[in-house]
């Protein structure tokens, strides 16, 4: 028998081998990447903070100020080459300024406590974004809304372009409709905790990524084929742990069969989460439909360790008081939610907020 190794073995490396090394290397550049801006992040906060307190020694004139950030962003950028122009070097000062501990209720890297020789120490602040996440967290002015938008971020591994569809379609200020003061001010410290059917559901749904403009006339077998192509962007806005089971799922018993328009699993609430989808109002058939897909969920589907199956029915309209009297009174299975194909005003939202907040 030859021992001879072919050309082609020599020349051409195993397909496997090459995937795994290469996903490695990349894997290993992102982690570089990663560090390396959180580093930078770091670097500005520490920049900004030199450069107010220089200000804080008496020179806080303007024209000084002015000055001063001239002649440093000259020497630093012949030193380090870009990235330190005057209007960043300023952009550094304002990031100090709005994330120093005393204006901000953030993180720390360590408690507060004494060093050896029993001198205070100071804390230091945690990032976990990139500059440009913070660039764009900066221009929010409501302190306990940058930090909702910043802890999300974190959490749930925002792009930028992702932080900034969820800040123009007002999720805090959604979130925070159906909460009363104390479970507002929680946003801001914990960002949406989900331990109730209740804490996932936003009123109104905001579904400006379908493409479905608002004054067209679409069907319900639409609205479904358009949530299915941007299956990623629906996600995305239902909210945490949602993951995708079915569409149009069929369930059948005495010979009749049924159909689930979508249907979901949250992992935190460990349910599943029924979606029926409307064009027009909702009506009490339509909750009465919806009653029995959760029960035959409840009593065929779920598991025994699962928790109560969720209903929710996506409508254009809704009559309040209808979905009050129809449902039961101590209920927390099904809900009746607006969606809108357009981005929502969040001055009209805020406005229809603060009206919340002075009622409770």
């Amino acid at each position: 028998m030859s021992n001879t190794v072919t050309s082609k073995t020599i020349d051409q490396p195993d397909e496997q081998l090459f995937e795994k090394i290469a996903a490695l290397i990349a894997d290993a550049r992102r982690k570089v990447m990663a560090t390396v801006n959180l580093a930078m992040v770091h670097t500005y906060f520490e920049i900004g903070r030199m450069i107010v307190e220089d200000e804080q020694q008496g020179n806080e004139r303007a024209a000084y100020g002015k000055a001063v950030l001239k002649e440093l962003s000259l020497r630093l950028s012949k030193e380090f080459g870009k990235g330190f122009s005057v209007e960043n070097l300023d952009r550094m000062r304002f990031f100090y300024k709005t994330y120093s501990l005393s204006n901000s209720s953030t993180a720390l890297t360590n408690l507060q406590g004494k060093d050896e020789r029993g001198k205070q120490e100071t804390p230091s602040r945690i990032f976990e974004l990139s500059w440009s996440h913070y660039i764009r967290l900066m221009r929010i002015d409501n302190p306990d809304e940058r930090r909702f938008y910043e802890l999300e971020s974190a959490q749930n591994n925002w792009s930028l372009k992702e932080l900034q569809r969820q800040f123009d379609s007002a999720l805090y200020e959604r979130l925070a409709l159906s909460r009363n003061k104390d479970q507002v001010k929680e946003l801001a410290q914990k960002g949406q905790q989900i331990q109730r059917p209740q804490d996932v559901i936003k009123d109104p749904y905001v579904l400006e990524f379908l493409g479905l403009k608002e004054a067209a006339a679409y069907s319900e077998s639409t609205l479904e084929h358009r949530i299915i192509d941007e299956l990623q962007h629906f996600l995305l806005e239902l909210g945490k742990g949602f993951a995708f089971v079915g569409r149009q799922v069929r369930f059948s018993f005495d010979d009749k069969h049924f159909r689930v328009d979508l249907v979901f699993y949250n992992r935190f609430l460990r349910s599943f989460v029924l979606l029926d989808l409307k064009i027009g109002e909702v009506s009490h058939q339509d909750l009465g439909q919806m009653q029995m897909y959760v029960n035959y969920y409840d009593r065929f589907v779920k598991t025994e360790d699962e928790n109560p199956t969720i209903g929710i029915i996506l409508c254009k309209e809704k009559n309040n008081a209808l979905v009050e009297i129809t449902l039961p009174k101590e209920n927390n299975q099904i809900f009746a939610s607006k969606y809108q194909t357009f981005l929502p005003s969040k001055e009209e939202l805020k406005a229809v907020l603060n009206d919340a907040v002075e009622e409770v």
